[in-house]
């Protein structure tokens, strides 16, 4: 086998592949996303609800009154309900 042609054939080889390589470059597209409307909504509700507190102060400081009064009363079977509720799950 001659040097020569191999050399020729590598070149050849080499000026396909910067073709093809220009080639997909310039056909390349650019993604693009869209929220839909319902992901936009969501997206408002969720700052709404960081912005408010998980805990109504209103109604600590009525239960603390009762507390103090002693007239809060909870029926255990409400609260035999809860803790069965929580644990069958």
């Amino acid at each position: 086998m001659r040097i020569d042609a191999l050399n020729a054939v590598s070149q050849l080889y080499q000026s396909t592949m910067v073709k093809s390589v220009q080639k997909k470059d310039t056909s390349m597209k650019r993604d693009s996303v869209s929220i839909s409307e319902f992901g936009h909504d969501l997206q408002v509700a969720k700052q709404a609800l960081a912005g408010t507190s998980d805990v109504r102060p209103e109604k600590v400081a009525d239960i603390k009154q009762k507390m103090a009064a002693g007239t809060y009363n909870v029926p255990t079977g409400a609260i035999a309900d809860k803790l069965l509720g929580k644990n069958l799950m």
